[in-house]
């Protein structure tokens, strides 16, 4: 019997105007899952993530969170469908405090109770935020404010979490710190669809993944087939 699915991607095509961007795009992710999507900058992995979300239109195929379509959904719908986004940029309210857009994460939710604990979980995964949850958020470091991110998205209580460009900008050690924030979640049972272009940080905590090219999937595989694969070596980590 085939492994249940959380994330079912069929055929996905979307863009911008008259420019179309993604091409047929086939993926999934189950649960308790990262699965990584790897690729140059301006292949289309942000719009991928943006389609499946409802930010950006689907021209053809279809988008289904366990079993059911949820194509061209809008992000409310997506959220209330338990598929959250932590997008590129992070995008906090910089003037709001740390706890202030951990809660922004829960606007849907109205269990009070819960609320608090999950707050509690965030700063037990990202001890750092703890310290500074009344820290306005804009002061914090690039890394601090990515946990931040992924904390809101994790107060939604998602169970899948899809995060654009974990590492981009960020010191090793915060990427270091993230990747095992991750590890841990998805042990908890979380999916987790992340798009990267640090090929080396997304295998290493990946279970599979899928390169794209020009708006398509050109290669798919588990993280160690991909890390092995000569086309992956000598077009995104320079070895041969």
């Amino acid at each position: 019997m085939a492994a249940p699915r959380k994330l079912e991607v069929q055929g996905l095509q979307s863009g911008y105007g008259d420019v179309q961007v993604l091409w047929g795009i086939d993926l999934d992710v189950r649960p308790g899952e990262i699965v990584c999507v790897i690729g140059s900058n301006g292949v289309g992995k942000s719009t991928l993530l943006k389609t499946i979300s409802g930010l950006v239109a689907a021209r053809a195929g279809r988008v289904l969170v366990d079993g059911r379509e949820v194509t061209n959904a809008g992000p409310a719908a997506m959220l209330g469908a338990g598929v959250a986004q932590v997008p590129e940029g992070r995008r906090l309210f910089g003037a709001m405090t740390v706890e202030d857009n951990l809660k922004m994460g829960a606007f849907l939710r109205s269990d009070a109770a819960q609320i608090h604990a999950d707050l509690d979980r965030i700063y037990a995964l990202f001890p750092i935020l703890g310290e500074r949850r009344r820290q306005d958020a804009g002061t914090l470091s690039g890394g601090e404010q990515q946990m931040c991110a992924i904390g809101r998205g994790i107060m939604s209580r998602p169970s899948l979490l899809m995060i654009d460009e974990l590492s981009l900008g960020l010191a090793p050690k915060a990427v270091e710190i993230l990747s095992e924030a991750l590890l841990r979640i998805r042990a908890e049972g979380l999916a987790i669809l992340l798009v990267e272009q640090d090929v080396l940080a997304a295998l290493e905590i990946a279970d599979r993944g899928a390169v794209i090219d020009r708006g398509r999937v050109v290669l798919v595989g588990s993280n160690k087939e991909l890390e092995h694969s000569p086309r992956v070596r000598e077009a995104y980590l320079g070895l041969v």
